[in-house]
């Protein structure tokens, strides 16, 4: 029998539903998976086994709900009325929000159970968290949503909340080999997100499959999303510069993983992204850091020698930025949303790298996030999973990416690239 914590998000919940199985039973697993395995991984900062449990007993005694019963977690730059958020920072130890953010007590609402606060990089920054690769201790699971994917991929939780203002979901799940959703920018309120740079901080989620992300997803606006069995999804492989810098094993995954796609009834196209926007890139760095400059200002003015220097470096690069400088990118970045819909017209979704390739080893670096930058600024769903392993035996995965506002179909789209994935992913 697999075991509860093991179990999909999807079909927990349908277990739940059934009566097969209550969410005392499931938090239990899930405990009992974090008691045995978070000194070695490290992924969450803060668990409450009485408060989890106690939550999940009202949880079974409820009616219904689309998410009643489900366990999920929170990166810690959320915050949480029930447990500490100190946003990745010495600065903030110990801190305890009255309020629950947003996103989680919509998740509460729909009749799911807060498990804990899971471990972020400072301030969802570059700085690592302490948390390792569940699948090989010794290398990065990726940052800034580190602590959201190692849970997830560990089985201590079946769902959790990352956010993302470069690459911070789509990384590290292609790094634990999970699934990354970033959805369309603002489509989960960000009121009680700490934020960094408010016009591309983007609330997703972590979980085990592109259908545990659906139902999860949606499931916080009280819907689901109806299956698409006969889907023969039009697909392009988006060529840029930005592919010089992926190793040739992950470039190879990515060119099987559209040959098998192709073989399962999509039709692929190789497309080239406009030099245009993809001079998009750098500019991203530079919106990002004044915004931050802006947002850390309290933390900066009085407590500046609690930053790590990776983060004032980071901080520092806003300085000089110009009022009408910062104003003329977020008109080139309005700019580029509008053109870059163009790529759609033929195309139900875009294939493109999350990350270099694997997993580094080593833990003082988390990895390079230039393979997200663009699809943040701009604001468009993307779900990141799993296609291949890479020499070392780590996961190499993909991004799929929609057009915006077309997370329905997007995910639709990432189910089918994940199946047509399954067999080299799964046999690798």
């Amino acid at each position: 029998m697999t075991p509860a914590n093991h179990l999909s998000a999807l079909d927990a919940a349908r277990a739940i539903e059934a009566g097969t199985l209550s969410s005392e039973a499931l938090v239990r697993a899930c405990l009992a998976r974090i008691a045995e395995r978070n000194a070695d991984v490290r992924a969450f900062t803060a668990v409450d086994e009485a408060t989890a449990l106690q939550h999940a007993r009202e949880a079974d005694r409820a009616a219904t709900g689309p998410l009643r019963g489900l366990p999920f977690a929170v990166k810690d730059v959320i915050e949480t009325a029930d447990y500490p958020t100190a946003y990745g920072s010495p600065i903030y130890a110990g801190h305890r929000p009255r309020l629950d953010a947003a996103c989680v007590a919509s998740a509460r609402e729909r009749g799911a159970v807060v498990l804990g606060k899971l471990a972020t990089s400072e301030f969802a920054t570059q700085t690592p968290s302490d948390t390792r690769n569940p699948l090989n201790l010794g290398h990065t699971p990726g940052g800034s949503s580190s602590g959201s994917a190692a849970a997830v991929a560990d089985f201590m939780v079946p769902v959790a909340f990352g956010t993302q203002t470069t690459a911070s979901i789509v990384r590290p799940a292609a790094y634990c080999g999970v699934v990354g959703y970033k959805p369309t920018f603002g489509f989960f309120n960000s009121a009680g997100l700490k934020p960094l740079s408010p016009g591309q901080d983007t609330l997703g989620l972590l979980a085990r499959s592109v259908a545990d992300a659906a139902f999860f997803g949606f499931g916080l606006h009280g819907a689901r999303l109806a299956d698409t069995p006969d889907l023969r999804p039009r697909l392009a492989v988006c060529q840029s510069r930005q592919w010089a810098h992926a190793r040739p094993e992950m470039a190879q995954a990515i060119e099987q993983l559209a040959a098998d796609a192709e073989r399962q009834g999509a039709s692929v196209q190789r497309i080239t992204l406009p030099a245009d926007i993809e001079d998009l890139v750098e500019m991203q760095a530079r919106l990002f850091a004044f915004e931050a400059r802006q947002s850390l200002a309290h933390e900066r003015l009085h407590h500046s020698a609690q930053f790590s220097p990776r983060l004032q470096r980071r901080l520092d690069g806003g300085l000089g930025i110009t009022p009408q400088d910062y104003l003329e990118m977020r008109r080139r970045a309005a700019r580029g949303r509008r053109q870059i819909q163009a790529l759609f017209a033929d195309v139900d979704a875009l294939l493109y790298p999350p990350a270099e390739g694997e997993a580094d080893a080593g833990l003082a670096d988390s990895g390079s996030p230039r393979f997200g930058a663009l699809w943040s600024l701009l604001h468009l769903p993307c779900v990141s999973l799993p296609i291949a392993r890479g020499p070392h035996g780590l996961p190499l995965g993909t991004q799929v990416i929609g057009a915006y506002g077309d997370d329905a179909r997007l995910l639709a789209v990432a189910g089918f690239v994940s199946r047509a994935a399954a067999a080299r992913w799964n046999g690798g």
